[in-house]
């Protein structure tokens, strides 16, 4: 899909537009178009969930989808032998179509009133959203009343042309900053790390981890304190930190001394490419230190002042 000509991304953002902004009014629009409703959110998030590896985001998508098919447009899924869920399904409507010349029970009018005051409320609440959403400054993730009944939310508030990775290293040298010092790669289970490592599909799984990594390289370390905890887990070799990595190099051996932060901007090699002939899905550049490197007797004090349990 990355490497798809320039008019097929832009029929996408097309189609993307289509179905996040016009598609969703066809709830209105009689059972027929409330079930292509449903079919096209549907088929649009499995797109997403193939190309985009959003994980378990797109699945609880597809859930309000289901509502948009009624029993007849679901029928075909079950069997019709005699005493089945049709025929069963079948005996409810008629019994719901012969009593609909009943009078409406007094608690049906005190439900719609209720439906129709909540509605409005809703409608009298969401001003400001709608007026936020029409703004050239729009401001994300935000609510906009106390009790947090509307706000605004998006997975993503700015969307970032490049990729940039922070890869942790360890070595078993002495000396950190000795220019002959070996220092070797830990693979995380997902994320961009080894250059000949295929990208791997993630839904509908969630690494909290890996996800966590790829926002901390937007930032610095000092905003992510918790990427120096981790570090301090790997260089005590902690198994529960461990189960969350891909690779380990120093299995079976000594503990890394040292354990540093590298920051790399990755991109796709190019099909038929130099790069791609080697094996390589990824190519790097390295930007610089994203966190010195640091030893399990330097962050004694980062772990007390945080109240962390210090790994042993």
């Amino acid at each position: 899909m990355h490497r798809s000509p320039w008019w097929f991304h832009q029929f996408e953002t097309l189609v993307n537009h289509f179905i996040e902004l016009v598609v969703p009014f066809f709830l209105f629009l009689g059972r027929r178009m409330c079930i292509l409703h449903g079919l096209l959110q549907i088929l649009f998030q499995v797109l997403l969930i193939i190309s985009g590896n959003l994980s378990f985001l797109n699945w609880l998508t597809i859930v309000p989808s289901i509502a948009c098919f009624d029993d007849s447009s679901l029928g075909f899924l079950f069997s019709s032998r005699r005493g089945g869920v049709k025929e069963r399904a079948a005996q409810m409507q008629l019994k719901g179509a012969a009593g609909e010349h009943l009078p409406l029970p007094y608690g049906c009018y005190v439900r719609k009133v209720v439906n129709i005051s909540f509605g409005v409320l809703i409608a009298y609440l969401s001003i400001p959203v709608v007026l936020n959403l029409l703004n050239s400054r729009q401001v994300m993730n935000t609510s906009f009343n106390p009790l947090r009944i509307v706000n605004t939310y998006g997975a993503f508030g700015s969307i970032t042309k490049e990729r940039t990775e922070v890869i942790l290293q360890g070595t078993s040298s002495l000396d950190p900053n000795d220019p002959t010092a070996v220092w070797e790669e830990f693979d995380f289970k997902c994320k961009p790390g080894d250059l000949k490592r295929r990208p791997c599909f993630i839904s509908p799984y969630h690494y909290r981890l890996d996800w966590l990594m790829w926002f901390a390289a937007f930032q610095t370390y000092e905003q992510n304190e918790w990427i120096i905890h981790l570090a301090g887990k790997l260089l005590a070799q902690e198994e529960e930190a461990l189960s969350l990595m891909a690779t380990n190099p120093f299995a079976g051996r000594a503990p890394p001394r040292w354990i540093r932060g590298e920051h790399f901007k990755y991109k796709f090699s190019q099909p038929g490419g130099k790069h791609a002939s080697e094996g390589r899905w990824w190519i790097r550049k390295r930007i610089g230190p994203y966190f010195p490197p640091v030893n399990l007797q330097g962050l004694k004090k980062f772990y007390e002042d945080r109240n962390w349990p210090y790994p042993v």
